[in-house]
């Protein structure tokens, strides 16, 4: 765990899913520390400000001050987020890119071209969350 004494920089990014078709997005969102490549927070939802909203709020409720966010160019960043704190760019986040490719790799429900989906939200969201806490913890 982070002390909560240090303020963190972290990386931010969404990975695309579907639950039953592909009109059906379902997206998580995770947060890693760039220093580290811990996993800290991650939430799933639509692509919207609003769970961008609930990540943060995530975060805040653990008591972790933020120095800097290393994020892409989606609106929910730039709406959120002060301009100061915000690096908008993929030379930090590569290591959470390489998170995203290992669950796509390793989960056929998250491969994009695939027959083994989810049917119900509930299913997909527990099966990604029990790979991430006995993957990356």
């Amino acid at each position: 765990m982070p002390d909560p004494a240090q303020p963190l920089r972290l990386c931010a990014d969404e990975l695309w899913s579907f639950v039953r078709c592909k009109k059906g997005q379902r997206w998580r969102w995770g947060v890693e520390d760039a220093a580290t490549g811990q996993v800290l927070a991650f939430v799933f939802g639509r692509r919207t400000h609003a769970t961008f909203r609930r990540r943060l709020a995530v975060l805040t409720k653990a008591g972790w001050p933020v120095e800097r966010w290393f994020t892409d160019a989606w609106q929910a960043y730039e709406a959120c987020l002060p301009d100061a704190q915000r690096q908008v760019g993929k030379g930090a986040m590569q290591r959470l890119e390489r998170k995203h490719l290992t669950l796509r790799t390793r989960l056929k429900r998250l491969a994009r071209k695939t027959i083994g989906f989810s049917k119900k939200q509930f299913f997909r969201d527990g099966l990604i969350t029990l790979f991430i806490f006995h993957f990356f913890f």
